[in-house]
């Protein structure tokens, strides 16, 4: 069973965002496995503190957790888990400093291999698309400058004919070790900075930084049924490592408009529908607006105002291709402003015919004002 996730942050259900991220920070640095190193317990509780954070920081998915539990998520496709700690660290390196700095600074990690290139900072981009975009999917094209490995040197920061050679102060570890007491501590080598080499004859085009800055053009395939807020990793997309280091990855945060007749909730779509009195009353086939085409709904004789209609799949599809939800019409009984002579001489005949036989809805109504105020029939 799950733990809850405001138990595994430690933190109340009125917690604020920065409450929210101050929680993570203080259990990712407590459980890092870096820190605790052959503890399962350890890199298990880092792994569920990642988890809570993946869904107590994004509203949507906060708000789906509070109503409805791991249930909720597990329906809605929103429960992911993280199969390593690089894979957490590429999702949240981000929110310690821009490429994880303070993983660095306390366990010598940067998401990559010690003693080779830093990894590359993560980017982050938005994505604006149109209700229809957003329910049939759609592939957008992003602009964006991002620091790229010199094509020059291959990356390596050093003259084309020359190589880097291996740091002399921690012997291309990338870390010196230091003794305290009975304790042992790691730190990055403030030498070659953890990478274990040094460039003597440096690059002309990068400036022995192994990286030069360039614009690009990157398509971005968005899924159809993709929820407002939703954020799409591109694993690599970000800037380059240095020195042949890993690159970041590119996050890019969806935003959908607003549909101007359809409410969503979920897979499901909720529209309000005027009908006129005698529809209601009477009973009719009614057009009401879909996602691709009109679709037709019977309403049924006696219908009242917020009664609602449900055409399955007939709503938005799900991210994961596992069907559509549902089209729900919520019916509103529209008065007339304006009257004929002739429509208000038959309503008049008709609220006379009311007098005579009232409803049994309105009876009840009646008789409960009766209650209420203590009155005696006449």
């Amino acid at each position: 069973m799950k733990r809850d996730y405001y138990e595994s942050l430690s933190i109340g259900r009125d917690a604020t965002a920065e409450d929210i991220k101050s929680a993570y920070r203080r259990e990712a640095l407590k459980h890092h496995p870096d820190r605790n190193p052959g503890d399962r317990e350890a890199e298990r509780k880092f792994k569920e503190a990642a988890e809570a954070y993946e869904v107590l920081s994004d509203q949507g998915k906060r708000q789906r957790y509070d109503r409805f539990g791991h249930d909720g998520l597990r329906s809605s496709g929103n429960s992911r888990g993280f199969s390593s700690v690089e894979d957490i660290f590429s999702a949240f390196g981000d929110i310690f400093g821009g490429g994880g700095s303070v993983f660095e600074d306390l366990f010598g990690f940067s998401g990559g291999s010690r003693g080779g290139g830093r990894r590359g900072a993560s980017l982050r981009c938005e994505v604006r698309l149109s209700f229809d975009e957003m329910a049939h999917g759609a592939e957008k094209t992003i602009r964006l400058k991002r620091a790229e490995a010199c094509e020059t040197c291959s990356g390596t920061g050093a003259r084309p004919g020359t190589s880097p050679r291996s740091c002399a102060y921690c012997g291309g570890r990338g870390e010196i070790q230091q003794s305290q007491g009975f304790f042992a501590i790691r730190t990055t080598c403030p030498r070659c900075r953890g990478e274990g080499k040094m460039i003597e004859d440096p690059c002309h085009d990068c400036g022995g930084h192994g990286r030069v800055a360039r614009t690009r053009e990157i398509s971005v395939k968005i899924p159809a049924g993709i929820e407002d807020g939703t954020r799409i990793r591109m694993t690599g997309e970000g800037e380059a490592g240095d020195h042949n280091g890993p690159a970041g990855d590119l996050y890019c945060e969806v935003y959908v408009s607003r549909h101007p007749l359809f409410e969503r909730e979920g897979m499901d779509l909720i529209c309000e529908v005027p009908i006129t009195f005698s529809q209601a009353s009477l009973g009719a086939k009614v057009m009401v607006p879909g996602i691709d085409r009109q679709e037709e709904i019977e309403v049924h004789r006696g219908t009242q105002s917020g009664s609602m209609f449900r055409l399955r799949g007939r709503g938005l599809p799900d991210v994961h291709g596992r069907g559509h939800g549902d089209l729900l019409v919520r019916t509103v009984v529209e008065t007339p402003k304006r009257l004929s002579s002739r429509q208000e001489e038959l309503l008049r005949e008709f609220a006379e015919t009311e007098e005579v036989s009232v409803s049994p809805r309105r009876k009840t109504f009646f008789e409960k004002v009766k209650d209420l105020f203590g009155q005696e029939d006449e």
